[in-house]
């Protein structure tokens, strides 16, 4: 990870920044998409004609910090470290993740980082406090492997409302054939934007869709989140449709989720990695390590739920018996469990074994939902955390409050507000992250549910359906 813009780094990126220039990875390309996520869950960008590309990898391109303070109605708050008109950022394409978008024909995108004027990296840079985290498990000699499940809702038309743009049943093979040619269309421009895709399917709510991608390093899987996005709503305006990522896209419907997928990896030797969540000897295989890292995401779920479900919305979806996750609680295969513990088939553990995060969805910025993920399932291997009795034949929901108590199953904060008391008090987020990610998110989140305060479900669902 880049912990400053010397002059030899400098020098680096505008040599890479001459060889894409020299070679480009398409034909008439004529701009690049620079994008990152804030922190409300948007992504944002700025773009340069393709010709400029070189001044920007190396000098960056002028942007306000301001942008740590947008809600989700692109309103701003202000907050000690967010919000203000002074100050400015330079932002930095991120070159070897360049790809040219098929579904926009002439335009290339890149994700980029921020830095000050001085060169050293934005202290609320998101895709900069992921790669930190990468950085420290690293020194141990440890890898995560992420992967996000992506769910969207399609629409008919560029209305304000949302109708679902096919009939057919939950999983049936009946959306497909309505919807043959679009998806056929979304995989092809992902596979010429060098996205792996693993499967596709229609999901359960009217109009909704799901696609997973493979499990990659964690900057990767949050980079490839944010690229499967572009490509998908491009596609859809191509097709006379609309695409919402929204948690909540009609208040009678279940929402879409933002599953994230973590497995923990031993570098063993140079070229060989051991899967620490299969061949050892703890709950379901799990090793010592993979159960710790496990426990430590478990502990702190309360607090990760402002990260990874931080709208007003995301608590509309957050429904018991509804497969998203509501009791912090884990599980083997259990769908109700925030935390699920997925083994895969016999013979296949020792790459398939990972744990599975419910409770997150479509409004997470991903680079922020990873490293947060990252820093409870390390503070946990820190500590050596251990995994409490499992819940894997029944939903939680189901239990009275007596035996849930007895098993220390908690429920998960069923607002923003409580998200946001849970997050400010983890002194571990304190302690990784500093006040100013702590402040600038709580400051963030208490502006977003102010700005909903007194609304019904309907009107939040109107709101935030084509934000995200």
């Amino acid at each position: 990870m880049v912990q400053a813009l010397d002059g030899t780094e400098r020098a680096r990126r505008r040599e890479a920044a001459l060889a894409v220039v020299a070679d480009p990875p398409a034909d008439d390309l004529a701009a690049v998409a620079l994008t990152w996520v804030d922190t409300s869950g948007i992504t944002r960008t700025k773009a340069v004609p393709f010709n400029r590309l070189i001044d920007a990898a190396e000098w960056g391109v002028g942007m306000s910090p301001v942008f740590d303070a947008f809600l989700v109605d692109d309103s701003i708050v202000s907050g000690e470290y967010a919000g203000g008109p002074a100050g400015d950022l330079r932002l930095h394409p991120v070159l070897d993740r360049l790809v040219p978008l098929a579904a926009m024909p002439g335009w290339a995108w890149a994700p980029a980082e921020r830095f000050t004027q001085e060169g050293a990296p934005h202290p609320i840079d998101a895709r900069w406090l992921l790669g930190r985290e990468v950085d420290r498990l690293a020194a141990e000699g440890l890898k995560v492997l992420a992967a996000f499940e992506v769910e969207w809702a399609v629409s008919k038309g560029d209305g304000e409302d949302f109708s679902p743009a096919c009939k057919g049943p939950a999983y049936g093979m009946t959306r497909l054939a309505e919807l043959s040619d679009y998806l056929r269309d979304v995989l092809r421009a992902l596979e010429a934007s060098d996205v792996a895709v693993v499967q596709i399917h229609p999901e359960y709510a009217a109009g909704q869709m799901e696609l997973s991608v493979a499990c990659d390093d964690p900057l990767s899987a949050a980079d490839a989140l944010v690229l499967v996005r572009t490509v998908i709503r491009a596609v859809s305006l191509r097709h006379g449709l609309s695409a919402s990522f929204s948690p909540k896209v009609t208040a009678d419907s279940v929402g879409n989720g933002g599953h994230v997928h973590l497995s923990l990896w031993r570098e063993e030797s140079p070229g060989k990695r051991v899967n620490l969540m299969a061949g050892g000897d703890g709950p379901f295989g799990m090793t010592r390590a993979g159960e710790s890292f496990a426990a430590g995401i478990l502990e702190h779920l309360p607090a990760l739920l402002a990260i990874g479900a931080p709208s007003v919305a995301s608590y509309l979806r957050l429904i018991p018996s509804h497969w998203a996750g509501v009791f912090a609680c884990w599980g083997l295969e259990n769908r109700e469990a925030a935390l699920r513990f997925v083994q895969g088939p016999a013979g296949f553990r020792a790459v398939s074994a990972n744990l599975e995060v419910k409770c997150f969805d479509g409004a997470a910025n991903p680079y922020l939902a990873l490293a947060a993920l990252l820093a409870a399932g390390h503070a946990g291997v820190e500590s050596g955390g251990v995994l409490p009795e499992p819940v894997n034949d029944v939903d939680p929901a189901l239990m009275d409050a007596d035996e849930r108590a007895r098993r220390g199953i908690r429920a998960l904060p069923a607002s923003l507000e409580e998200a946001v008391a849970a997050f400010e008090k983890d002194p571990m987020m304190r302690a990784r992250f500093g006040d100013a990610f702590i402040d600038t998110v709580a400051v963030v989140r208490r502006g977003e549910a102010a700005l909903f305060e007194g609304s019904t479900p309907e009107e939040i669902t109107a709101a935030t359906r084509w934000r995200h």
